[in-house]
């Protein structure tokens, strides 16, 4: 199992939702974070004055998926975020050991 930890930029969450809902990925959490990296944040005017914004909004999606699954959870996670400026985000994967469903005490793949 893998833990698909994705960064994204909020106004993509329902595209991508939506893009995982076909595949009939539906365990997701969503945190909201904030971050920078290549985007280096914005410039905004604040009462007439220059606010420079270096931390972004963003949001953290999580999926805990089996092995077979990761690949093609990646790539509906990516052609549905992608918009080709700097800022799309970040993928990482974790290897998840075990998982428990806590209602019935199955573990495993089966507790996804």
């Amino acid at each position: 199992m893998k833990k698909i930890e994705a960064i994204i930029r909020p106004g993509k969450l329902e595209d991508i939702k939506n893009a995982l809902a076909k595949y009939n990925v539906h365990g997701l959490t969503i945190t909201q974070v904030m971050g920078c990296g290549k985007q280096k944040g914005k410039t905004e005017y604040y009462r007439g004055a220059v606010v420079e914004l270096t931390l972004l909004q963003k949001l953290k999606v999580e999926i805990v998926a089996a092995d077979n699954d990761v690949d093609n959870i990646i790539r509906i996670i990516c052609d549905a975020a992608r918009t080709g400026e700097i800022g799309d985000g970040k993928i990482f994967i974790y290897d998840i050991e075990n998982v428990y469903r806590i209602r019935t005490g199955e573990s495993g793949d089966i507790a996804i």
